[in-house]
């Protein structure tokens, strides 16, 4: 049995977007994606990429992240 994954990387964030990692890391720093910050380094988790997703399907509507992160 595989164990999910909890975290995903800036770039691999990036890379599942279609965009830049660096738009990312300007989001992030802006405060309007969710990350958790590890001695430096920002992983992104899992359950709110999966959330984002649902949101977006359940409710077929777009979801602005900035306005999603508290």
């Amino acid at each position: 049995m595989t164990n999910p994954r909890k975290f995903y990387s800036v770039a691999e964030v990036a890379d599942m977007f279609g965009m830049s990692p660096m738009t990312v890391y300007r989001a992030i720093s802006a405060g309007e994606f969710p990350a958790v910050r590890i001695r430096g380094r920002l992983i992104v988790p899992a359950k709110a990429i999966d959330a984002m997703a649902e949101i977006a399907t359940v409710e077929q509507t777009v979801v602005d992240v900035a306005g999603w992160v508290s």
